[in-house]
């Protein structure tokens, strides 16, 4: 923000600067709209006009200013500052998916730069753009550059700004390379600047929100939390700003709901929705995502329907969630055909990465199980190239989940074992309350009762604490079934595959029929008679009736 030589006797002048400086910014924007409507405002003053309309949602009044500013700036023959205001007005526009217009003003700006001196930081404001516009691209090695660049500039003109949201596009264009761990130093030193408290308020919600975004695609869940908590805590400071407090409610939700807060997540994400409906669609969309992912894993299935259906009308893709619920309504073949159309259509690592868990979770419950592998080693591959320690357990619950179904218990157990010590240390309950869930019943399968019942009675507490009813009711059968199952310890794909078996099929029968392929039938039947230790088919069926399995 440059500072003014204008005249500020005028009440709602004076009136409006004081709001700015205290960051009351609907008074600002009040006062300073009538002072604007009584005309004579300088640039300096319609900036701040710009921002306070922009941090109380009132975006078409803060590009008007913008515009009246930048007037007003080289009327002035203030050049830089002219260029400035063009840079946030075309930023906005840019945002906003009006390309054209925003091409228009950048255009004009670097008309300008050319009469500008050559130390000026506003050079490197308008490489921002152009980085952006070559992550955007694909041009990933470009982005890179010209956002170094610009960050050289801030740093020689001693502009945090300008320095800040470099370094953060450095990182972002890092995390896209691969090179995982100089982005996260890249990001975290932007956001030591943020909260230091030197930047202005648009350029600080910006960076919050854009680096919080891109710790969650690289599943930073720590780091993630840890921003949040700081976003919250700015926005909390500011309780007439609408701009960025609702999105930042939608951040809070999505942690709340991880770390197993679930009303608190859904209080949340109601507020956030309210807060957004009006000012940002999308934000609105993901609040609502919020809200139907706390009420699915709650069981409350028809909130949580009508919360992804909101969400999807407002332009939100409402998947995984909606697959996983059409998964808890028993709908397999829905649900299956929903997560293979949305991989299908996702292309970029970020958007496969999201949707590739619950898809294996789906097939696996499809008893597809060559599916489920599959999709399990292309996110493993996803996952060596980002180091995620929220990634890794993932994999290793995926990968546990499919070697218990494959009747390979010891082994499962291993896996399951450490996503559920990495899901404890990030402080993620549900999630590793469902790892001990399946270690459970690796314990069942591998003849160790005891450790079953440890296993299941610690996982069932714990979805007991969250309100996790389909969890509790789930742990509860296996309980009930623990005697039964851990006397054959045939698992529950081996039972099924037990019972054609004793019904007369054949291996190609039972494949088309459980929809897996002949290979894995094959597998499951010399499993099943080692098990039972017996060597022929009729001897395995004569079991199954002695025992009430077929």
């Amino acid at each position: 923000m440059t500072t003014e030589s204008g005249d500020g006797a005028k009440p709602d002048l004076a009136l409006g600067r004081r709001a700015f400086e205290e960051r009351r910014w609907a008074d600002a924007y009040r006062a300073l709209t009538s002072a604007s409507g009584a005309g004579g405002l300088v640039g300096a003053d319609l900036e701040r006009l710009a921002v306070a309309a922009y941090l109380v949602g009132e975006d078409d009044a803060y590009l008007q200013a913008l515009e009246q500013a930048h007037q007003a700036h080289f009327a002035a023959g203030q050049l830089t500052a002219a260029i400035r205001s063009v840079f946030w007005l075309g930023l906005r526009l840019m945002l906003r998916g009006e390309g054209g217009r925003a091409n228009g003003w950048l255009a004009r700006a670097r008309r300008l730069l050319d009469g500008a001196p050559d130390d000026c930081a506003e050079h490197g404001y308008l490489m921002l753009p152009l980085a952006e516009q070559c992550l955007a691209r694909g041009e990933v090695e470009a982005a890179y550059v010209t956002a170094a660049d610009a960050a050289a500039i801030g740093e020689r003109c001693r502009d945090d700004d300008l320095t800040a949201c470099a370094r953060h596009v450095q990182g972002r264009a890092c995390f896209v390379q691969k090179r995982v761990g100089e982005g996260l130093a890249l990001l975290d030193e932007a956001m030591v600047m943020v909260a230091s408290g030197t930047l202005s308020p648009i350029m600080t919600g910006l960076i919050y929100c854009s680096v919080i975004e891109a710790y969650q695609e690289i599943w930073a869940i720590d780091r993630a939390a840890e921003w949040t908590a700081a976003l919250s805590t700015w926005c909390e400071a500011q309780p007439q700003m609408v701009a960025f407090a609702g999105v930042c409610q939608v951040h809070r939700a999505e942690i709340l709901l991880l770390q197993g807060d679930w009303s608190r997540a859904l209080d949340e994400a109601k507020r956030a929705h309210q807060r957004c409906r009006q000012v940002n669609r999308p934000a609105a969309a993901a609040a609502l995502y919020q809200q139907a992912e706390a009420h699915r894993l709650r069981g409350e299935l028809t909130a949580a329907e009508h919360a992804y259906q909101g969400a999807s009308q407002l332009g939100f893709d409402p998947q995984p969630g909606l697959a996983l619920l059409r998964l808890a309504q028993g709908r397999h073949e829905t649900a299956v055909g929903a997560m293979q159309r949305s991989l299908d259509s996702a292309r970029e690592r970020p958007q496969r990465l999201r949707l590739l868990p619950a898809y294996v979770e789906i097939m696996l419950a499809a008893g597809d199980l060559d599916a489920a592998a599959e999709a399990c080693r292309e996110f493993k591959d996803g996952v060596d190239a980002l180091e995620g320690g929220a990634l890794r357990a993932t994999a290793a619950f995926a990968d546990g989940a499919i070697l218990l179904s494959k009747g390979e218990a010891s082994t499962a157990l291993e896996r399951l074992r450490l996503a559920f010590e990495t899901w404890q240390r990030l402080d993620v309950p549900y999630a590793a309350a469902r790892a001990r869930l399946l270690m459970g019943q690796a314990c069942r399968d591998m003849g160790d009762a005891d450790g079953c019942r440890l296993e299941l009675d610690a996982a069932r507490a714990v979805f007991d604490q969250l309100g996790a009813a389909p969890d509790v009711v789930r742990v509860d059968a296996l309980l009930s079934h623990s005697r039964s199952n851990t006397r054959h310890g045939l698992t529950p794909r081996e039972l099924q595959v037990l019972h054609l078996v004793a019904s007369g099929e054949t291996n190609k029968a039972i494949a088309a029929v459980l929809h897996l392929s002949e290979r894995t039938v094959d597998r499951h039947v010399s499993n099943i008679f080692t098990k039972l230790d017996v060597t022929t088919r009729t001897a395995a069926a004569a079991y199954a009736y002695r025992h009430n399995l077929a």
